[in-house]
């Protein structure tokens, strides 16, 4: 059959992707592919541009997705997703994300940052006969942990409890502890309210998996998204956020492992997490590959490369970066 390039159509590929995401999971997520938690998370983020949906492009054989090439939130950035009997189309993927998926800088010099699992040497040499330099500040990090495995005794401290939103989803606490937790300064503009409300607009966010621990004031000290994906009984961690007058407390490795047990209990025997921090490894999470990423610069005249343009603001970056959660 003939393979065939069409662009993304939402909201039909939106389900379609994420179809071929979970019939083409492998264990431990060895082939860096996107989980589908991850690909539905994006979805319901306040910072995609959903402008730019439809220069996602999708490969089709005979009707079945075969391969995708995607960004996250912006234009600038390329994440590949391979069917394992079409490896052969990456050089073309990468071609496409050039000629559709780039950024400009603020001099109008346009960009590309192309993200591939560090064990695919083939895409790397790839990556690399193309004109790309790696950027590791961009390293994407991804984290397994075996529910098979005891997870550790939480013990909150006094006066603080844990709850899911399904008893208590107050936006407002809710944007107060993702802004604050996120490092925000200030207080959290009440326009974004309708963000966190589209956070919990796609099919699958759960409310009784979402976990919050609430200070004795009524406020959310620390947030916990947690996604379950029943085919492959997979539980993937998203967002994590805690206040920072609540840190070193042990409240966002609370909220994760119970987000964890009621996932355990629906049949989910692996979590993955995208992210390195050292609270997730004392739960007993274990990193399983990085997805490092290249940039290459599309015309002459750019910056120089060890001084790639910033990425835009992004939760996972965030998350990443703060290292004071737990």
């Amino acid at each position: 059959m003939s393979i065939i390039l069409r662009k993304y159509s939402s909201p039909d590929d939106f389900k379609s992707v994420g179809d071929f995401l979970i019939e083409h999971f492998q264990p431990e997520n060895k082939d860096g592919n996107w989980l589908q938690p991850a690909w539905e998370y994006m979805h319901g983020h306040p910072y995609l541009d959903e402008s730019s949906l439809d220069k996602i492009g999708i490969w089709e054989d005979g009707g079945k997705i075969v391969s995708v090439v995607h960004y996250e939130h912006r234009l600038g950035e390329a994440f590949f997703e391979i069917h394992p009997d079409y490896l052969r189309l990456k050089p073309v993927m990468l071609e496409y994300a050039e000629d559709h998926l780039y950024a400009e800088t603020g001099t109008g010099q346009k960009y590309l940052r192309a993200y591939v699992n560090e064990s695919d040497l083939e895409f790397k040499a790839l990556v690399k006969s193309r004109g790309y330099a790696i950027a590791e500040q961009y390293t994407r990090p991804m984290l397994q942990f075996s529910i098979l495995q005891p997870l550790p005794e939480i013990h909150l401290p006094d006066g603080l409890q844990m709850k899911s939103l399904a008893e208590d989803n107050d936006l407002m606490k809710i944007h107060r502890v993702l802004w604050r937790g996120f490092n925000h300064p200030g207080d959290p503009p009440e326009e974004g309210i309708k963000d966190r409300a589209k956070m919990q607009s796609t099919p699958n966010f759960r409310k009784n998996l979402t976990i919050v621990v609430e200070a004795p004031n009524g406020d959310f000290a620390s947030f916990c998204g947690m996604w379950y994906e029943p085919v492959n009984k997979i539980a993937y961690v998203e967002p994590v956020a805690t206040d920072p007058d609540f840190r070193r407390m042990g409240l966002g490795k609370a909220a994760v492992c119970e987000g964890i047990r009621r996932c355990r209990d629906l049949g989910a025997t692996v979590a993955f997490v995208g992210s390195d921090q050292e609270f997730y490894k004392s739960i007993g999470f274990m990193k399983i590959f990085d997805a490092n990423c290249w940039i290459k610069y599309l015309q002459s005249g750019g910056p120089p490369r060890a001084h790639p343009p910033r990425c835009p603001p992004r939760a996972r970056q965030l998350q990443r970066a703060l290292g004071r959660q737990g």
